[in-house]
């Protein structure tokens, strides 16, 4: 394995890699990792031999591909937030890796570079003796295009080093199918002229990395760069992105990144060829070409394999310019990362509706809506390959394989800059085509299967963002009743119905029927009730229907009773005439065409809608096949015998309120985004029972199959706190925790369903399955529900919780600046003010638009006493901010040259 390397070669060899640009170790960038510690004596005195710059430098890349096996060691196991995390920092060592390696060849391949440098460099990678095989895997790539550049050499010299890379590759290779089998089986005749085995395991090989490396550490030296997503459920997800759930079940849409490459990509087009399988390749502007300063298109050999793709049938989309983290730039470097790849695209002869995939899936509301404005739409992907880390092609395979037999439908991300990625892609594709899954692709704004026809996603879309097709209302509050008491709050209990679903829950307001006193007729109600079951409710509609008001109850001569709900018009004596019994209001129920229907009766005496059972599904196709299934529910105030509390906080009945509570996201007991009408009266009955003298009813109406109504909660509105956000006084405070701790039987940790006890609709005690096991939605939606769940702890003014339910989004999203701000305002109203202040500039630095985060800066640094610094932090507010309430007063308290004659500022 010698070769004769003479000084003055060593000196041109490191001249060449100092000037290569290769990273010399990941410490470079701020706040990343170092690249560990020498890797032994004998590599040092190997690197004295040689060039102490190759030796650093194949030091750093060889440090990078290590951190990248710690870190993503066992990655399957972590929660989904850690996995994320793992993720993000992994694809930024193996981009860093992928850069060095391209100017590591390039430079070596210059005009003035030797045949000898290149063999010092194989000489290290064939025989440092410090390495294990595995290390090795590292530098395969390189060691392909070695091969490749070589193979075409003029000289003896450079062919004898392509044959020798060759041979290098053929024990990679067998390296590869020996950790396939954890050296089960006994190596083979290996070429030993290059590459000599250590037959180490390769549990033994991560191990060791261990020694050296540590993820926690990894992750928290890159935690100041950790990609910051979308966190806006609320601005319509599903309509502005294009996710692998929106597929139907048994499809699949194949897409690759980072291309084209000059080898790859063209074996991948063939492979895609013989399974007849339609792909989206998401490029890189700066391997297609570049773009000037005056904006002239100059298009490199990476357009000619674009061309190619589009030859091929495929479709040509967006991955920026250079793969820099997005969420980080400024709107502007976002466009223009965009448009110049636009640019080279539409030169390589693309055509069809414009795709873009943020580089490392990271992405805040500002990048996203720049791109929108150049009429781009985001597709993510929900099944990582991780082909980029994992070095084993039959890895890869099982690991897309299992996901897609997880999820049955999904986006799938490859890279078609890998030789594992072309080996593993047939094997996916035998075992997708061998199970009956479709392949998809995209254009004009749909879904298209393999031979261009439009797919019918009718059942994802119910499954999605749209559980119903429409939804309609009918909300009736009386306290101006004509001959019965007049109650206090019952109107304002409807309007505030009214307001919540269709600003939370999207009713549309024409589709909201509200019924207030004097309209609240007997026959005004009838008529509305009659007119849902006309021709403009479907089948896969929802009705709501709320009553706030009296209710009462009438004994039949054999004995059983019937409950009434009393009109404004009733009168006291006749309610078989005036008011409308429970059991016509099941009828009435009954006969609604659409899918699922909710009665919720806030009213005395009002727990006798009879029940006819049937409970809702509880599993993994639950929303399929609720959505399959007729759902007809009434939750009631109180029980037969009880009258019910009329006088709860906020201007509401204790029971109104709590179920407020409720849809502002506390009964969703699993954490899945949805809450069932199970799981609100799970969390309503017990919570209302403990606080007050009445036992909300639940159940089932005739007619129902089973079916559950649903509520599908989006991200509250963006809020940063400070301090004019409203908060409950202290009764509605202290009724607020009480609920929370009325409700703890219901999510019992280690439970999967907690039989809850409550009153059925015929006054007997039925128990209901409330599901307590927890779903995960992933680390960007677990961080805005926590931020969320932050606000409503605020308003109730329980500090501590607040600051843990920020902390822990925070941990999910480290550059959450929203969150950043609300935990710091925590501190702030607890009196830290430079606790405060330290959160502030936090919340800035990821995104120093945010002007309240500006005028609470200024607010704790005053209370702190650092007035010097208030002012610079105040006139950045008033600069952002020209129309805010506060602006006025802080323009004169910064015109005023002398502090001590400034005006004294609320809080």
């Amino acid at each position: 394995m010698s070769s004769v390397t003479t000084p003055w070669r060593r000196r041109l060899l490191a001249g060449l890699l100092l000037t290569a640009g290769l990273t010399l170790s990941a410490c470079q960038r701020p706040g990343a990792p170092n690249a560990g510690p020498a890797l032994s004596a004998s590599a040092a005195a190997s690197a004295a031999q040689t060039s102490p710059s190759l030796t650093a430098k194949a030091d750093a890349l060889l440090a990078l591909h290590r951190q990248m096996v710690v870190l993503m060691d066992g990655e399957a196991a972590l929660k989904p937030a850690e996995r994320e995390a793992v993720s993000s920092v992994g694809l930024m060592l193996f981009h860093d890796l992928q850069k060095g390696q391209r100017a590591l060849v390039e430079q070596a391949f210059a005009k003035d570079a030797s045949l000898d440098a290149l063999a010092q460099l194989l000489d290290r990678i064939e025989s440092e003796p410090s390495w294990f095989d595995a290390d090795r895997l590292a530098f395969k790539d390189l060691l392909l295009q070695l091969q490749q550049r070589l193979g075409a050499s003029q000289s003896i010299a450079g062919l004898k080093l392509a044959k020798r890379a060759q041979e290098d590759l053929a024990v990679l290779s067998e390296v590869e199918q020996a950790y396939e089998r954890e050296l089960r089986d006994t190596f083979g005749r290996f070429a030993q002229r290059g590459i000599e085995l250590k037959r180490e395991k390769w549990t033994d090989y991560v191990a060791k990395l261990k020694t050296i490396y540590h993820r926690e550490q990894i992750l928290k030296d890159y935690a100041t760069i950790l990609p910051s997503v979308q966190a806006k459920p609320s601005a319509g997800k599903s309509e502005r992105e294009l996710f692998g759930q929106q597929l139907p079940e048994k499809t699949v849409l194949l897409s690759f990144d980072d291309g084209p490459h000059g080898r790859y990509t063209d074996e991948i087009l063939e492979i895609l060829q013989r399974y007849q399988a339609p792909a989206i390749f998401f490029e890189l502007g700066q391997n297609l070409g570049s773009v000037d300063a005056q904006g002239q298109v100059k298009p490199g050999p990476g357009s000619d394999v674009a061309r190619r793709v589009l030859a091929a049938g495929h479709q040509l989309a967006n991955h920026s310019f250079t793969h820099g983290l997005m969420s980080k730039f400024a709107q502007e470097q976002v466009r223009d990362e965009a448009a110049h790849t636009e640019a080279l695209l539409d030169k390589a002869g693309r055509s069809g509706q414009a795709l873009f995939r943020f580089p490392y899936g990271a992405r805040n509301d500002e990048a996203l809506s720049t791109i929108e404005s150049l009429k781009l739409r985001s597709m993510m992907w929900n099944i990582d390959s991780l082909d980029w880390s994992d070095p084993i092609p039959k890895s890869i395979a099982a690991r897309v394989i299992g996901e897609v037999q997880k999820q049955q439908r999904g986006i799938v991300l490859f890279h078609d800059i890998h030789a594992r990625t072309v080996q593993a892609l047939p094997l996916v594709l035998d075992q997708l085509v061998a199970e009956g899954y479709k392949f998809a692709s995209w254009k004009d704004g749909q879904f298209l299967s393999a031979d261009r026809k439009p797919l019918d996603t009718g059942d994802t879309q119910l499954a999605g963002a749209a559980l119903y097709r429409d939804s309609h209302a009918l909300i009736i509050g009386i306290d101006q009743y004509q001959r019965w008491p007049r109650l206090q709050h019952a109107g304002r209990d409807a309007k505030a119905m009214q307001e919540t679903l269709q600003t939370r829950f999207g009713f549309r307001p024409e589709n909201v029927k509200l019924l207030l006193d004097g309209d609240a007729t007997r026959s005004n109600i009838l008529r509305a009730l009659n007119k849902l079951s006309g021709k403009e409710l479907k089948r896969d509609d929802r009705v709501f229907v709320f009553f706030a008001g009296h209710g009462s109850t009438r004994k039949l001569p054999s004995g059983r009773e019937v409950g009434y709900v009393i009109p404004v018009d009733a009168g006291l004596d006749d309610l078989q005439t005036d008011a409308i019994a429970m059991p016509q209001l099941q009828e009435l129920g009954e006969a609604l065409p659409a899918k699922h229907a909710l009665f919720v009766i806030d009213a005395c005496y009002s727990g006798l809608g009879l029940t006819r059972g049937g409970g809702a599904s509880n599993n993994n196709n639950f929303i399929r096949d609720n959505a399959r299934r007729l759902g007809r529910q009434m939750m009631t105030a109180g029980g037969t015998d009880q009258q019910v509390a009329d006088d709860g906080p906020g201007g509401h009945s204790v029971f109104t309120w709590t179920l407020l509570q409720a849809l502002a996201g506390k009964a969703d007991l699993n954490g899945d985004g949805l809450i069932t009408a199970t799981e609100l009266a799970a969390y309503v009955a017990p919570a209302v029972s403990a606080v007050a003298h009445q036992t909300p009813a639940f159940g089932s109406l005739p007619g129902s199959e089973g079916g559950e109504f649903v509520f599908e909660l989006a991200a509250a509105q963006e809020q940063a706190l400070s301090s004019d956000s409203g908060q409950l006084d202290a009764q509605a405070s202290a009724l607020a925790k009480r609920l929370d701790e009325a409700k703890t039987a219901a999510q019992a940790p280690t439970a999967k369903a907690v039989q809850v006890k409550l009153q059925g609709l015929d006054g007997k005690e039925v128990a209901i399955a409330a599901p307590t096991a927890k779903v995960d939605p992933g680390a960007r939606v677990a961080a805005q529900r926590a931020n969320d769940r932050g606000l409503q702890l605020y308003k109730e003014r329980r500090y501590e919780e607040a600051e843990a339910a920020f902390t822990e989004a925070l941990k999910l999203q480290p550059r959450f600046a929203l969150a950043a701000n609300n935990l710091g305002f925590i501190y702030y109203k607890r009196g830290k003010p430079v606790e405060a202040a330290r959160w502030y500039q936090k919340a800035l630095e990821m995104d120093g638009s945010r002007s309240m985060a500006w005028l609470n800066l200024g607010d704790a640094q005053l209370q702190a006493g650092d007035d010097i610094a208030a002012l610079v932090a105040y006139k950045s507010f008033v600069e952002l901010a020209p129309q805010h309430p506060r602006t006025a007063e802080l323009r004169a308290w910064i015109a005023q040259p002398d502090a001590a004659h400034r005006p004294k500022l609320p809080g």
